[in-house]
């Protein structure tokens, strides 16, 4: 993969900007490669170039990957007032359920309807999907769409007003569970063990509704990159993104094995 500086403006010259209209609803979504389908979903504030190689990792391991644009300018490198606004911002948007438990955010609907749309062009067993942060939920309620196979959650941040809920309903949660058991599926989950966005409640949350079938990892906070962007450290301040910006991109690293093992994953469930 061609090495790119993290901290300057990404054009994402390898992907095709498609205007994709779902349910009347039109969003831009990045995509690129050949293959099974794997969704994307960026974490505030955007897709950064961070995000970006995490998604150009996925296409190297053989996916085509689908990276809808959900908020912020794609590309564009974190800022501390640019992602403090962004933040704020989705925090009351309409399509987001930035607070309270017990239901999905209502852009998930969208995006269950961007898996199937995936599906159909890229055929395969089915599609994967990893969500992050803010988005880190998400593909968990994108398993009430049939097509997808493979979720992750990579430090599910939602709600931000309750350690231990969990932005998904009850109802949904057991529509999903009951699936997982019947097609023997799984959910792969990452967090670090000192983040103050997504706590072990939160983790044990999910393990208590889903049971053997949420696979949780836990990472050491000393593992985590330390030369981050300045909204990360000073708004977000613990480790916390586990695939992009507290990433090191040195072998044998903690997220490295976190990264390969998420490959790993989407190559067993969608590639067989």
């Amino acid at each position: 993969m061609k090495a790119r500086k993290l901290d300057e403006y990404d054009p994402l010259e390898d992907f095709a900007p498609r205007k994709i209209t779902l349910m009347g609803v039109t969003k831009m979504v990045h995509t690129a490669g050949k293959g099974p389908a794997v969704i994307v979903i960026p974490e505030v504030p955007g897709i950064s170039p961070h995000v970006a190689r995490f998604a150009r990792w996925v296409l190297e391991a053989g996916f085509t990957v689908y990276m809808p644009s959900l908020y912020g300018r794609d590309g564009e490198p974190v800022d501390l007032e640019v992602g403090q606004a962004i933040f704020k911002r989705v925090c009351v948007s309409a399509e987001f359920r930035a607070f309270g438990a017990g239901a999905s955010s209502p852009v998930t609907i969208w995006l269950r309807a961007l898996a199937k749309l995936a599906h159909e062009e890229c055929g395969g067993p089915g599609v994967g999907a990893i969500g992050m942060c803010f988005s880190g939920n998400f593909a968990l309620s994108m398993m009430l769409e049939p097509s997808m196979l493979a979720p992750v959650l990579s430090q599910p941040a939602l709600p931000l007003d309750d350690d231990a809920g969990l932005e998904i309903s009850s109802e949904d949660l057991v529509t999903v569970r009951e699936r997982l058991v019947k097609e023997d599926l799984t959910v792969l989950a990452y967090r670090f063990e000192g983040d103050r966005f997504c706590k072990a409640q939160r983790f044990a949350a999910y393990q208590q509704v889903l049971g053997d079938r949420f696979v949780g990892r836990v990472l050491p906070d000393a593992s985590a990159n330390r030369d981050v962007p300045e909204f990360f450290e000073k708004v977000v301040q613990t480790p916390h993104n586990v695939v992009t910006v507290h990433l090191i991109d040195e072998a044998g690293q903690p997220t490295i094995k976190a990264r390969d093992e998420i490959l790993d994953f989407f190559k067993r469930r969608l590639t067989s």
